[in-house]
């Protein structure tokens, strides 16, 4: 049976691992383009209070050669990132047999999220099944380290807040803890806020975001849906 694989890569070489070590309260994630020749564009979601940031960091890596916004929706901004290098110039000193690892990325295997961290990716991708795992793992031990933080069959259910950014976990966590659940509140967002270290409409977005995946996996996937009677009954 296929697998879905949730694992860490650490290469501080990897693309745009400079301008999540610059932001690193920046959440960064990006879609690659294998197909588009050896300097493929790509995508990039960063969410962050504030675009400066993000992109004084974009002038400052050596991967990127030119950048467009062509998208926001609340704090996530969308950019098209022109590379500056090749695969070979960007990993040539710190990664053996790139063929092998363009071999790896297009075939038995299909990446369907990454996010860059200070040290590396985060990615999670779907795998015809164990060898095929195997030969990544394999790959990115010889060149770097690789950590299997999760993994499942195609079509088992994940486990509530799998999927969560490092971020949102550590808000609601906090958040939680602090008593801003609690019925009365005993923390305000302002309170959280603080001692997080970000600002209030950036924990409110996070936990907006944190909540509507955690209702997306739990309640809203149950079957039967909820009837219009059911979305109109008030709480006690």
């Amino acid at each position: 049976m296929r697998l879905i694989a949730e694992y860490e890569i650490t290469c501080e070489s990897l693309p745009l691992v400079t301008v999540a070590a610059a932001v690193p309260e920046a959440t960064i994630e990006v879609e690659l383009q294998y197909n588009h020749g050896d300097r493929p564009p790509v995508l990039l979601y960063a969410t962050h209070e504030t675009h400066v940031p993000i992109e004084r960091a974009f002038e400052s890596a050596a991967f990127v050669a030119e950048y467009t916004l062509i998208g926001q929706a609340g704090e996530t901004r969308r950019y098209q990132i022109l590379p500056a290098l090749g695969e070979e110039a960007q990993l040539g000193d710190h990664v053996e047999d790139l063929s092998g690892l363009r071999s790896l990325a297009t075939t038995e295997a299909i990446i369907e999220r990454i996010r860059v961290t200070p040290t590396g990716w985060i990615q999670t991708g779907w795998f015809a099944d164990v060898e095929v795992l195997d030969e990544f793992r394999t790959f990115w031990q010889r060149n770097g380290e690789f950590t299997l933080r999760r993994l499942t069959r195609d079509g088992e259910p994940e486990a509530p807040g799998d999927g969560l950014t490092d971020g949102q976990r550590e808000a609601l966590r906090i958040a939680y803890g602090m008593g801003y659940f609690e019925i009365p509140r005993t923390a305000s967002l302002d309170d959280v806020a603080t001692e997080l270290g970000i600002t209030a409409s950036s924990l409110s977005e996070r936990l907006r975001r944190a909540q509507t995946h955690l209702i997306e996996t739990t309640v809203a996937s149950t079957w039967p849906p909820l009837s219009d009677r059911d979305y109109c009954r008030s709480d006690e």
